[in-house]
């Protein structure tokens, strides 16, 4: 895959992780932790191999946080 291809993987992907997570298990932190494992075995596994990847996975883990705490707060509304 080109640089290009993983960038807009890392782009996207986690930020879509934590959102799943967040969804299953009711909490966006343990969503979050969830996702950064899955990132960090990825990385030992050798799979991001230049270092702006990080920074980009690192970008889009903060603003899957973001948009979990927002659909939360939208949920609790409800009730």
């Amino acid at each position: 895959m080109d640089l290009y291809g993983k960038l807009m993987l890392a782009l996207f992907f986690p930020a879509l992780l934590v959102l799943l997570f967040t969804r299953i298990t009711y909490s966006r932190y343990v969503g979050l932790s969830l996702a950064i494992a899955l990132i960090a075995a990825s990385v030992y596994a050798g799979y991001t191999s230049p270092p702006i990847i990080f920074v980009v996975d690192a970008f889009s883990l903060t603003l899957g946080f973001w948009l979990a705490s927002k659909m939360q707060k939208k949920k609790e509304g409800y009730h």
